[in-house]
């Protein structure tokens, strides 16, 4: 009987082949280590340099900002100080009541050629005068009424003209508040009534002005 022994040789061979297929992946799982640890420190380095970047930013700004001259705040009084002196429009009426004459003069000043058009200006005035001319009238009966009935009411006939005329007044002021607001600020001019003292006399009468509003510069800061 014979026994049929396996070749020891065999299993040499085998076993080192294991042994260097092994060895070949482990040098194979190194090389792969080596070469994902060189990326990952590349990733990691710009957001270690980005504060540094910004601060060199940040300071190269600060010193831009410092280089440069401190802008010019212009304010309001020197701007209204060089604008042109305003125009007069004085009473030209032959009845006064207490300083408001019934007409004021429609010519137009040669100041304001280029700025407005005769014809709106003499609209304008024309409705003051307008307005005027529906008041002054009831003014003066009154006014004549209060007179005569002085000495017996002892002054106190004198109110209803005295509130009439104040009446008259706040009308134009609002016919004029009305023009500025739909023709004179858009051409950078303001009409207001205000008192004035003759210059005939020392007596006090009221006037339409007309003042140049001033031009704000685009770069001026709010």
């Amino acid at each position: 009987m014979s026994v049929l022994l396996p070749n020891m040789a065999e299993f040499d061979t085998i076993s080192e082949l294991e042994e260097e297929e092994e060895e070949k992946e482990e040098e194979e799982e190194e090389e792969e280590e080596e070469a994902v640890t060189p990326s990952s420190q590349s990733s990691s380095s710009p957001s270690v340099s980005g504060p540094d970047n910004d601060d060199d930013e940040e300071d190269e700004e600060e010193e831009e900002g410092a280089s440069l001259p401190p802008a010019r705040v212009v304010s309001e009084e020197d701007l209204r100080r060089y604008a042109p002196d305003p125009v007069l429009v004085r009473g030209a009426g032959h009845i006064t009541v207490f300083g408001l004459s019934n007409k004021f003069d429609t010519e137009f000043p040669s100041v304001l050629t280029g700025k407005v058009a005769p014809e709106e200006f003499k609209t304008s005035i024309g409705r003051v005068n307008a307005c005027l001319k529906k008041a002054i009238p009831v003014n003066v009966r009154w006014l004549l009424c209060g007179c005569l009935c002085c000495c017996c009411t002892l002054g106190c006939s004198l109110w209803p003209v005295i509130c009439l005329s104040k009446r008259s007044r706040r009308s134009i002021q609002k016919i004029l508040e009305w023009e500025n607001n739909r023709l004179y600020h858009k051409l950078a001019l303001h009409w207001k009534l205000t008192k004035r003292k003759c210059e005939t006399s020392n007596m006090m009468e009221y006037v339409i002005i007309i003042e140049f509003l001033p031009k704000y510069p685009i770069f001026r800061p709010d």
